[in-house]
């Protein structure tokens, strides 16, 4: 990876690239440090510390929210958007067209989510300044209030705009980049509590043995994203040769990969993000009722009945993007179209029925992999309370799989440069 930066950064184009992403992000960092005015910290602090909902998406705001600054939102609200306009197409006929529409209905889509994005940062601000309570406040006057909403949203929609002038102008995925940055950003501070709490003396009074524990559970499971990232499954295509007036065409052998993780993080992050809304709600109208004492008893994290709901959500999630991404009856049809076809399969629908075989058996691993990693907060927590936050299934694929696609992308940009220095 080292060497694919250093390659990079030689070519003039990919370094402005780079530079670029590197100073949209440190503006990102910037805002996340911006105090909106009237604010009480401490308490501010102390109740987020205190509340695991809220201390989730801390940690996907780079501890913004625990000081309540511009930024204390992050890219929560635009992930819920992303969410609901993923799956609002399957039931409203409206918007299937317009995602079958091509480019241009991609653009509309893209807009009501940029839209839905501040709606849902107006209502999560509302709910954090309730559950907070006016304890949060200097003054809780109405016009400190309303100053404080539309801060927390206008920094969603900045950070949002961030993200796409990344995408346009950058390297790698915006939105992606700017979760990594947030978790990454959090990283020093919690090594150094770590650090200080094994060897130190500190508060923690972990062991040795606790603490390279930790570090070894830590390499094992980003040794094992990394291979099941990857990962893929060859599909090899034989194409038959072909004259085209004096030309012959076709006669090469090439393979579909199937990745075993096509879909990335988005399945952890989207089931976290609906197994959020209940506790959200609860928080903000029904604090301190029977009904929020029987959530917090039976269904709030911990519970077997939340981590049921989650890895069937994960399940759900997984297949959901999976067969978005990739369509066994297209890819069928135009294999076919080019003349080729799957070695002891027939064209046409015994190659998409193979395809699908395959994909789900595939897709079943790659959920099953996730859910698998979804455990690794209990375990970290068992060890260490302060690993198990950060060091999160949700904080540990995003870090991996940003890394690994952002590289990936980098190379890409290199290739098509034909750049020697790379190839050597």
């Amino acid at each position: 990876m080292f060497k694919t930066l250093l390659n990079a950064w030689k070519v003039p184009d990919l370094r402005k690239k780079i530079l670029y992403t590197l100073m949209m992000l440190f503006v990102y960092r910037l805002g996340a440090h911006v105090p909106i005015p009237g604010i009480d910290v401490g308490f501010v602090g102390d109740a987020i510390g205190n509340s695991a909902l809220l201390g989730y998406m801390d940690i996907f705001s780079g501890g913004a929210l625990s000081s309540l600054t511009v930024f204390a939102l992050g890219i929560i609200p635009y992930i819920n958007a992303s969410i609901i306009m993923n799956l609002l197409p399957m039931a409203i006929p409206a918007l299937e067209r317009m995602v079958k529409e091509g480019p241009d209905g991609r653009k509309k889509i893209a807009s009501i989510t940029r839209y839905l994005t501040v709606v849902l940062g107006l209502v999560m601000a509302v709910g954090i300044l309730t559950s907070l309570g006016n304890s949060a406040l200097v003054e809780p006057t109405l016009f400190n209030k309303a100053t404080v909403v539309l801060c927390l949203t206008a920094g969603t929609a900045f950070i949002m705009w961030i993200g796409e002038k990344i995408n346009e102008a950058g390297i790698g995925n915006g939105i992606s980049l700017i979760i990594f940055i947030s978790i990454v950003s959090r990283l020093p501070e919690m090594f150094i509590t770590m650090f200080v709490g094994t060897f130190l003396g500190g508060q923690l009074g972990m062991t040795y043995v606790t603490f390279f524990a930790i570090i070894v559970v830590l390499l094992l499971v980003v040794t094992g994203i990394t291979f099941v990232d990857l990962g893929e499954r060859r599909i090899p295509v034989q194409y038959a040769k072909r004259v085209v007036g004096r030309k012959m065409y076709g006669g090469q052998s090439t393979y579909i990969p199937m990745k075993i993780n096509q879909s990335g993080v988005l399945p952890l992050i989207f089931a976290m993000t609906l197994m959020q809304f209940p506790a959200i709600i609860i928080q903000t109208f029904f604090n301190e009722s029977g009904f929020a004492n029987f959530y917090e008893t039976y269904l709030a994290a911990g519970s077997w009945v939340y981590a049921v709901i989650y890895a069937l959500l994960i399940f759900f999630f997984t297949f959901f993007y999976t067969q978005i991404s990739f369509n066994p009856v297209d890819v069928s049809k135009n294999i076919q179209g080019n003349g080729g076809f799957i070695l002891g399969i027939r064209p046409g629908k015994p190659t998409s029925d193979y395809l699908a075989k395959i994909l789900t058996r595939v897709t079943l691993f790659g959920a099953l992999f996730l859910a698998a990693i979804a455990s690794v907060p209990t375990l970290m927590k068992s060890l260490s309370a302060v690993a198990g936050g950060i060091f999160g299934a949700t904080s540990l694929l995003i870090m991996v799989n940003v890394s690994l696609e952002t590289t990936k992308q980098i190379e890409s940009q290199l290739l098509m440069r034909h750049y020697k220095g790379f190839l050597k």
